[in-house]
């Protein structure tokens, strides 16, 4: 699962919350769909946290990743 990416991710969660919400599964389906949905939930903010310390870095003159900060005038 870690694999795919944010998009992808996001439909099969917007799926299951769909099916969830449907009301015609049963309990058990209903809790195996809900951990699933959490573990996808985890992913994306993992990947979503990466993609901000990716951000908020820049390359210097050297190709070198450094921090990105803002010069206040």
């Amino acid at each position: 699962m870690e694999d795919k990416k944010f998009d992808e991710l996001l439909v099969e969660i917007e799926k299951i919350i769909k099916n969830l919400e449907s009301g015609n599964i049963d309990l058990e389906t209903s809790i195996d769909e809900y951990s699933k949905a959490v573990k996808l939930i985890k992913i994306c903010s993992d990947k979503l946290n990466k993609a901000t310390e990716t951000v908020n870095k820049i390359l210097d003159e050297n190709g070198n990743l450094t921090d990105f900060a803002i010069e206040n005038e």
